[in-house]
């Protein structure tokens, strides 16, 4: 695989954007309603749904909170009627950008985003524009200290996974979307502790940039985070360590 997605480990090494933020909650009930809402109420029967109330597990969210989002998407409760959507764009240096949305107002969305795009040199493009450079994959993290990386690798290919990316701090694990709560785990089960795992969009290929146009993309990915109704933002850009920790 010959991209992987620089934004994500920059947040994760950045200690959870969102959380510090206080939108990791909202995102969640969000998508735990939206799950019941397509998939039933059902975790067993709704891996979609599963997923987000793992999520929900980890990032302590209360569960009775948890409850009431399964009932909003069931119709036991009243729920705004929210939209899910995907938009795309370009960044500073000809970056791909993927935005995914929950909202109930698409014009005030566009408006956000379309705002956030152009402040820091990017664009929205038209549907289809970039979508063809990524992938639906499952995403697990490890924490790389006193892991042998050969080891892990044979592993994470005897569970089922297809890659893993070595970012410094952590390990990254692929797998194909229905597989990683399977190979979620079995790596659980031989003891490695897992930080995090999600569906994530993995791009195809990678473009490096440097200077003013790697600032801008930081900035324009915060921003892009910062808006009420984004749940996820992917790019396949990558930026080097350096000038990632001088921003910090």
């Amino acid at each position: 695989m010959s991209g992987h997605s620089k934004w994500s480990s920059i947040k994760h090494k950045k200690g959870a954007l969102d959380a510090k933020r206080g939108k990791i909650f909202t995102k969640l009930i969000r998508e735990i309603t939206v799950a019941a809402r397509d998939g039933g109420g059902d975790p067993d029967t709704n891996p979609r749904l599963r997923l987000a109330l793992l999520n929900a597990k980890s990032a302590n969210m209360p569960k009775d909170t948890s409850e009431r989002a399964i009932k909003k998407g069931t119709g036991e409760l009243a729920s705004d009627a929210l939209i899910e959507t995907t938009y795309e764009g370009y960044g500073p240096g000809g970056t791909a950008v993927l935005v995914e949305v929950m909202t109930d107002n698409k014009n005030r969305t566009v408006s956000e985003l379309r705002r956030a795009f152009s402040k820091y040199g990017g664009n929205l493009g038209e549907s289809g524009c970039v979508a063809w450079n990524f992938e639906r994959k499952g995403r697990i993290l490890l924490s790389s200290s006193g892991l042998n990386e050969e080891e892990i690798f044979e592993r994470v290919i005897d569970f089922g996974g297809e890659d893993l990316i070595n970012s410094g701090d952590f390990f990254e694990i692929i797998t194909n979307a229905e597989d990683l709560e399977g190979v979620r785990l079995d790596i659980e089960k031989v003891g490695y502790e897992i930080n995090s795992f999600e569906i994530s969009m993995i791009p195809k290929n990678s473009i490096k940039i440097e200077g003013k146009p790697a600032e801008h993309m930081l900035k324009m990915m915060e921003a892009l985070e910062d808006c009420d109704d984004v749940q996820n933002v992917y790019s396949n850009f990558d930026i080097a360590d350096d000038v990632i920790e001088a921003m910090a």
